[in-house]
């Protein structure tokens, strides 16, 4: 680990690591603008990544085998992934009306979740508008960054 990466914070990296030992987690990552960092348990590994280059290669031709397997949400183009490690919250406070239901059609920036992490409530806002498609996670589910959360169509 001689390499130094730049823009990497050492206050970071030590709250990650109180944040995996806190909840028990075997790894945490989070990515902010073109910054991705990970931090992992077990493996005495930090790891900076990257940004993705800007060009992607051309899709392939779908086999029939392809077509058997489900689908992967994290790759349906309206899926609302994870921002943070957390406990997600399909309602404001428990017993309430959920933000969201499947088939509601919602506006670019309405909150549609909300991911408790480190005790505080962070509101997870639909990226743009469209119809619920589909709700991946229940109520008081623990998610990872990352995480598919919902499908918005």
């Amino acid at each position: 680990m001689g390499d130094k990466k730049p823009g990497v914070d050492k206050e970071l990296i030590r709250e990650l690591a109180a944040l995996l030992k806190e909840t028990e987690l075997s790894e945490i990552e989070i990515e902010h603008d073109d910054f991705r960092i990970r931090v992992a348990r077990g493996t005495n590994a930090v790891s900076y990544v990257e940004p993705p280059a800007a060009a992607k290669p051309p899709p392939a031709e779908a086999s029939e085998e392809d077509e058997a397997r489900p689908l992967d949400p994290s790759r349906h183009p309206g899926c609302v992934p994870s921002p943070m490690v957390g406990t997600a919250y399909r309602a404001a406070e428990p017993n309430a009306q959920a933000f969201v239901e499947v088939g509601d059609v919602v506006t670019a920036g309405q909150t549609i979740l909300i991911v408790e992490a480190m005790k505080h409530m962070n509101e997870v806002a639909a990226p743009r508008a469209g119809r619920i498609a589909d709700i991946l996670v229940e109520d008081g589910q623990p998610v990872e960054f990352g995480q598919p959360l919902m499908i918005i169509e």
